[in-house]
């Protein structure tokens, strides 16, 4: 049975001489793994390797496999041909990161339009802007929404932020942030996609910052693993 959906690429990998494996966050399935048999020794198909780079979108025609862990796609219908995304090296480090990220975030194979329009819409004005060198730790503050763990902002007159209970607390622990990384936490949480209200944080302030949402993620989602490209991306901003 062939289906149809938009889906958002998030790796891909090389399987035997040929073949590539690639996972997908879908419009309509949640997480998906497709096979793309021969996809890298066929030069007239219509297939093509490009069209699975990180955080690519495309609208695929694909059919299952009678295991149903790993589906095939069977056609390419539109692809949405970013402007900068894939050809800047500043963009290109956000969107490796970014991809890798999902990957180990994204964990339901089951629809979820909110989060689904989330992502690509997100992804989308990122294309379109010059000033985004905060886009990623924006993304990821705000994809805590969609994940469930969004900070509760009730009582943030309190000096310490709770990573672990994703409150605002009196005591600290080892596992609070305080004093300047909860500034500059409390910030981003409070930063929107647009170009007025996007901050702007040094190269110091902005890993401070990952390194506090990644410690919130690893908290607040089961497996997480931080992404190897963070040094690729953090090589990137020195």
């Amino acid at each position: 049975m062939n289906t149809k959906t938009e889906a958002i690429v998030l790796q891909a990998i090389k399987h035997k001489e040929t073949s590539l494996i690639v996972k997908c966050y879908t419009e309509n399935f949640g997480n998906q793994t497709y096979l793309l048999k021969g996809v890298l020794g066929n030069k007239k198909g219509k297939l093509k390797a490009a069209y699975f780079q990180p955080l690519s979108i495309i609208d695929i025609v694909t059919t299952n496999s009678k295991n149903g862990d790993i589906h095939f796609i069977k056609e390419i219908n539109n692809v949405y041909h970013y402007s900068s995304i894939h050809s800047t090296i500043i963009k290109q480090s956000i969107a490796i990161f970014l991809a890798e990220t999902l990957l180990y975030s994204l964990k339901e194979e089951e629809k979820n339009s909110p989060l689904f329009d989330y992502i690509k819409n997100a992804l989308l004005w990122f294309d379109t802007q010059e000033r985004t060198t905060n886009f990623h730790l924006v993304f990821l503050a705000t994809l805590t929404k969609y994940l469930g763990f969004y900070p509760d902002f009730t009582e943030n007159d309190k000096p310490y932020f709770h990573l672990k209970e994703g409150i605002f607390v009196n005591q600290f622990d080892n596992e609070c942030i305080e004093a300047e990384n909860l500034t500059l936490f409390k910030k981003t949480i409070g930063t929107k996609f647009d170009a007025e209200s996007m901050q702007f944080f040094s190269n110091k302030e902005r890993q401070m910052i990952l390194d506090t949402l990644l410690q919130f993620y690893e908290f607040h989602i089961a497996n997480f693993r931080k992404p190897k490209s963070i040094d690729i991306l953090k090589s990137v901003f020195l």
